[in-house]
């Protein structure tokens, strides 16, 4: 635990309100506390397990205002499970990551009966009195990220069993997806065991077998029915987890963390890893705590790793209705007791106080006054020196005008200079290339014209021969040879009856 958390904390202890278990945590060591009781100096927590909670992902318009998420978020979780409206469920969510709609942000709500929060904690109020947090078994789950227990970013799978209820949760790069509960308890296990044996046993002595016996070494008539009690639980867990691949879009199952809130013999991750074909380990982890050889059990583990969490992570998800009396100048007897005390205080010391404030004033007032002298004297300056530099500004100003307009004319005669130096001798070498082809079809220019439309140049050829073929074959063969360089036009071929001649006008677009 940090330095913060140990000034205010003497200890911490977490509870499992379904087994009335209580353990306690001092220096980083871990017991189990047999007579709890109430202190103020101690930090109490506890958890959810999936059956006393429903769970669901809803998509909010991220326009909606901070402190309106609340009521929006009640009003689609109620129109979208269909909850009885007479019912006052306690809400509680966590925004979680959405790349898929940029229009919306994604939440995940928990929804918990306020009257059934105080049936499961009935017993544990008469010990402690209070609780500081409450959480959720999935999110208590989220610490082993923020405390970098695990690192791997990977798609993660936990499993968890208990006396009452067993579940199963989805982490993807350290965000929660989906929890679910299994329907194999420890006592769902027990009676489904009984079933397959054939024959009624003590529900301790089940209990008993697994937490001695390792289904490797044993030669026990119930090693067989419990390997097909197993082969059920994972055909189970499988169908579940396939459904969450497909509903969440996942390409596999990186790695399965398995545990339970008894000291099992039988490597489970053995047997999911066969059953599974995912790679699997037990549900533990160095958390940073010391114990004796009592077994603790996971979730234990994981209320107290999130107890070490910073307050803004650790009440992130908060079902707690049990919370710890106020300060004493929190509570109105406390305010009225220090605004009576601060009354007679005030009373007696305004003569003092008026005295020792004139004192305060005039002093002040010379010391401005002292000050004004020296920030005037400083102001006037400044202000010539702004003046002066105003002025040289202005001639600056001007003498680059002056530069500006020589370098444009300048800049302007160079360009008629280089079109001179450049178009001409193009134009010309343009014109001796096409008579030089104009010969060899004895073919005629009576005019030649140039232009140029936008940024189109152009050349007017007049055109004359003694027949149309010759006109028409210079045509072709003028845009065979220069297919990539020019554009030629050819509106109409004319026939002059007087001069025996034709004529037509060729258009040259230099490309």
């Amino acid at each position: 635990m940090s330095a913060e958390q140990q000034s205010s904390f003497s200890s911490f202890i977490s509870i499992n309100p379904y087994t009335d278990e209580y353990v306690s945590g001092v220096s980083s060591f871990l017991t189990k506390a047999t007579a709890p009781n109430y202190s103020k100096e101690q930090f109490v927590s506890s958890y959810l397990n999936t059956k006393a909670y429903i769970s669901n992902q809803i998509l909010i318009n991220k326009n909606i205002p901070k402190e309106d998420i609340l009521d929006a978020i009640n009003i689609k979780i109620y129109d979208e499970l269909g909850l009885d409206q007479a019912i006052e469920y306690e809400v509680q969510y966590i925004e979680t990551f959405n790349n898929l709609d940029e229009n919306n942000k994604q939440f995940q709500v928990f929804l918990v009966d306020p009257l059934e929060i105080n049936d499961i904690f009935q017993t544990s109020i008469e010990k402690i009195k209070y609780i500081d947090t409450i959480t959720p078994f999935p999110l208590l789950i989220k610490s082993l990220y923020s405390k970098e227990i695990i690192q791997d970013n990977g798609v993660h799978c936990f499993i968890y069993f208990e006396q009452d209820d067993a579940s199963i949760t989805i982490y993807n790069g350290t965000e929660f997806i989906y929890t679910k509960s299994l329907k194999y308890s420890l006592i769902e296990m027990y009676e489904k065991f009984c079933e397959l044996y054939g024959e009624k046993i003590e529900y301790n002595d089940f209990i008993t077998f697994l937490s001695t016996q390792n289904l490797k070494f044993t030669q026990s008539d119930f090693k067989k029915f419990i390997l097909k009690l197993y082969h059920e639980i994972f055909s189970n867990i499988n169908e579940i987890i396939t459904y969450a691949k497909k509903a969440f879009e996942l390409k596999k199952i990186d790695h399965i963390y398995i545990g339970s809130e008894i000291n099992i013999v039988s490597k489970l991750y053995e047997i999911s890893e066969v059953e599974l074909s995912v790679p699997s380990s037990d549900f533990e982890f160095d958390y940073g705590f010391e114990s004796n050889d009592t077994y603790i059990s996971q979730v234990h583990a994981l209320m107290h790793v999130t107890a070490t969490l910073t307050d803004e992570k650790k009440y992130l998800c908060n079902f707690s209705n049990f919370h710890r009396p106020p300060k004493f100048t929190q509570r109105e007897s406390g305010k009225f007791l220090m605004l009576l005390a601060a009354s007679f205080f005030i009373a007696f010391s305004y003569p003092t106080t008026y005295w020792i404030l004139t004192y305060i004033q005039e002093l002040q007032y010379e010391l401005l006054k002292t000050s004004y002298s020296e920030v005037h004297a400083q102001k006037t300056t400044r202000e010539a020196n702004i003046k002066s530099k105003e002025a040289e500004k202005t001639k600056a100003l001007a003498l680059l005008k002056e530069e500006k307009d020589s370098y444009i004319s300048k800049k302007n005669t160079l360009i008629k200079i280089h079109d001179v130096k450049v178009n001409y001798p193009m134009k010309a070498t343009l014109i001796t290339t096409l008579v030089s082809d104009l010969n060899k079809y004895a073919v005629n220019i009576e005019q030649i014209q140039y232009n140029q439309e936008t940024e189109k140049k152009k050349f007017v050829l007049n055109l004359i021969s003694s027949q149309d073929k010759k006109i028409t074959q210079l045509l072709e063969y003028l845009t065979k040879k220069y297919d990539n360089k020019f554009k030629f036009a050819l509106d109409d071929i004319l026939f002059n009856e007087d001069k025996k001649l034709y004529f037509s006008e060729l258009k040259v677009y230099i490309l």
